[in-house]
């Protein structure tokens, strides 16, 4: 399946569900409100997980290619880390109650995971059938990443997304939640509950999401299954990873030029990749580099008062 043996395809999907079954069925079976302690523990094991599988595949592939996978998880990674900050605008505009909040991201995860495989999927065949979708896709990264170094003000409402517009038309909506549940019966007709519209806010986001992430890793690997694998992984992990940075994320000032560094290199490095490769060791250095430089500067310089949440 797109040079990957099937038996291959079927060991990473065991995996995931296997570990979505476990994450729902375990540890989640009541909804609750997810503790800091208990956030900060799954996220270690999904990226533990994530460890694990590129383990695997630096055995099963090599070092080339287990190099490109730790490239690419940790690209995907930090990228989804700026995804908190819409996770944290539309879970206020539906004010979604905080029980229901892991809800909202285990389904919209299943459904990022189905929106990342047509993307990628896509992505790979237009830069193998037109080379000249490498410089687009480089361009997008570059332009991308000017305008989230440029200083101005975005306002992001959820609510009006045109996909929750969509679904507010089509169906009816309750005025109130009706418990854990994204639809109700009443008067022989479905009507979606506003837990619904959250979850369909969150993954018309992750349709923007994909035009950035999906680049930037097949900037690193064009092979689809490292790439979906990757991205993936980093997928899974970012529901832990919101409940355990949602309240001090707004306190990493400079994350967003960070993620802007990023994505101009991986969008240079796929425009001159006719000219030059860069080598997936030399790109996790650099990304790795970049990431700890914004880390070590947010905390060394923070913001004076209370920084506002952007997006």
């Amino acid at each position: 399946m797109l040079g990957t043996p099937l038996h291959i395809w079927l060991i990473f999907g065991v995996v995931i569900v296997g570990a979505l079954a476990v994450d729902l069925g375990v540890f989640h079976r009541k909804a609750h409100q997810i503790t800091l302690r208990q956030a900060l523990v799954e996220s270690a094991a999904w990226i533990a997980l994530a460890m694990l599988f590129n383990l695997w595949v630096y055995v099963w592939r090599g070092p080339q290619v287990g190099l490109e996978f730790l490239t690419g998880y940790l690209v995907e990674k930090s990228l989804s880390v700026d995804n908190i900050f819409v996770f944290i605008l539309i879970f206020r505009a539906f004010r979604v109650p905080a029980e229901s909040h892991h809800k909202v991201l285990y389904y919209g995860v299943v459904g990022a995971l189905v929106l990342r495989a047509a993307f990628i999927v896509a992505g790979v065949e237009l830069l193998r059938d037109f080379h000249i979708a490498v410089f687009l896709f480089g361009a997008i990264l570059i332009i991308t990443g000017i305008r989230m170094i440029l200083p101005r003000d975005r306002v992001l409402r959820p609510e009006q997304n045109w996909l929750v517009r969509f679904a507010r038309k089509h169906m009816p909506v309750t005025t109130e939640y009706q418990g854990q549940r994204f639809l109700v019966r009443r008067e022989g007709k479905w009507n979606a509950t506003p837990l619904f519209l959250a979850l369909v806010a969150l993954e018309a986001m992750d349709i923007v999401f994909a035009v950035d992430s999906v680049p930037a890793v097949l900037a690193i690997t064009r092979d689809t299954f490292i790439v979906y694998s990757s991205n993936a992984f980093a997928i899974l992990g970012l529901r832990a990873l919101y409940f355990a940075l949602a309240d001090i994320l707004p306190r990493f000032r400079f994350l967003h030029q960070g993620l802007a560094a990023i994505l101009i290199f991986v969008g240079a490095k796929m425009v001159a990749s006719d000219w030059f490769s860069i080598s997936a060791g030399v790109s996790l250095c650099i990304i790795a580099t970049i990431l700890l430089v914004t880390i070590l500067s947010s905390l060394g310089f923070p913001a004076k008062g209370q920084r506002a949440t952007r997006v």
